[in-house]
């Protein structure tokens, strides 16, 4: 297990790191701040937390280029 970048399209949102056998999201940016310090069992869950947290928001994915890349 090791720190991971966590980006939404293309964008550096957060970084993933190591935390007691799960991974623990630290943001970077304000509009993914609701998921600051959750803990994940892997990078992927915590980017699906991401695409379903904008989504809820109403963030269109075009924002932030394509969200596919998340």
């Amino acid at each position: 297990m090791s720190k991971q970048v966590i980006e939404y399209g293309g964008e550096a949102v957060g970084v993933v790191v190591p935390d007691d056998g799960r991974f623990k999201f630290l943001a970077v940016k304000y509009h993914v701040w609701d998921l600051d310090a959750q803990r994940f069992r892997s990078a992927d869950e915590a980017r699906a937390a991401i695409r379903h947290l904008l989504a809820r928001q109403g963030v269109p994915a075009e924002r932030h280029g394509d969200a596919a890349a998340a």
